[in-house]
């Protein structure tokens, strides 16, 4: 079946796939103990044993079954080939049973970009792994009672494909998904989504009785941030981690906009959560309502911040206050 697949669909099929042996990695390494943590740039913005093994098994399992892909991902990490065990060349067939939107029935490998966040909400990740009580984490400790409350639940892996600058298709992998359910239950799930074809792997729900729910960062607000989370006039605001994490917010109720009013998230952060938020008729952009590219050269900074909603966005758009616009050059 897979060979007479379009392309695209069998790139989604395969990202699927990958993501999910990614989120048994992320899983893997919590476990051991060991987060192998290095600083980037500083505290605020680290990296993991579990980040450069994700992105290594993403990229080297995309590259060897669609050499000529386009594929930019977080870390900069040294060419080097990956060990077989972290290679997944299966497909997700679910996906392969889907009819392919007739616009992208004929997609080339070469013009796609494939944009990669292998460990989105690090921060949360490591915090979880200090707040349990034994430095080797069995399963049922995550899923116990005394677990880190929520932290794990911020923790997703991206990867979202994008076609002439724009994100058409994207998986989002959450590892510990369920993991305050009880020692019986599944952990992880994989949401995915595409343009013209719709997103799956959740229950898409409006936030209830029309509130203003606003999601925004937990770790890196500032003024500019909480000017524009105010301006909204929110009944509730809610902090947590990780960009894919907050799209999920969106898509299942729990919030109406999520609105960062600062560079910082990159595009990384926001292509795979774009294109399964569009697919449900949700929209991304920066702070100006100007949608963000996808091609392989633009810079990786979202340098006029993340205003994204389910429903009304013109109405968050509208209540931008115009010292933050001003604040934030678009790109």
């Amino acid at each position: 079946m897979a060979s007479q697949t379009a392309l695209v669909m069998r790139l989604l099929a395969s990202a699927y796939a990958v993501a999910e042996k990614a989120g048994t990695i992320v899983r893997r390494v919590l476990h051991s103990g060991d987060l192998g943590i290095v600083e980037k740039t500083g505290a605020n913005d680290l990296q993991t044993l579990a980040d450069r093994l994700v992105q290594k098994s993403i990229c080297a399992s995309l590259s060897k079954s669609f050499p000529k892909i386009t594929i930019i991902g977080e870390e900069d990490l040294p060419s080097e080939a990956a060990e077989e065990d972290l290679i997944e060349t299966g497909m997700y067939d679910v996906i392969l049973r889907k009819p392919c939107p007739e616009k992208y029935s004929i997609l080339k490998e070469e013009e796609l970009v494939v944009w990669v966040d292998p460990l989105d909400g690090t921060k949360e990740y490591t915090e979880a792994a200090r707040l349990l009580d034994s430095p080797v984490v069995v399963q049922k400790q995550l899923q116990a009672p005394t677990a880190p409350p929520r932290l794990l639940d911020h923790v997703t892996v991206l990867i979202g494909i994008a076609y002439r600058g724009k994100a058409i298709a994207g998986v989002i992998n959450q590892p510990f998904y369920n993991y305050q359910m009880g020692a019986d239950v599944t952990l992880g799930r994989t949401l995915w989504g595409m343009l013209g074809l719709g997103a799956f792997g959740f229950q898409l729900q409006d936030v209830p009785d029309g509130k203003r729910i606003v999601t925004t960062t937990r770790s890196h607000s500032n003024k500019l941030v909480i000017d524009a989370v105010q301006a909204m006039e929110p009944h509730d605001v809610i902090r947590v981690g990780g960009a894919g994490n907050k799209i999920i917010q969106l898509v299942e109720g729990k919030a109406s906009a999520y609105v960062f009013a600062s560079p910082g998230c990159k595009k990384w952060d926001t292509c795979a959560p774009e294109a399964i938020l569009h697919a449900v008729g949700g929209k991304l952009t920066d702070m100006h309502g100007n949608a963000y590219c996808y091609d392989a050269g633009v810079k990786h900074m979202n340098s006029a911040g993340v205003l994204a909603t389910l429903r009304n966005h013109q109405y968050y758009a509208s209540r931008v206050p115009q010292a933050v616009l001003q604040a934030l050059p678009s790109d």
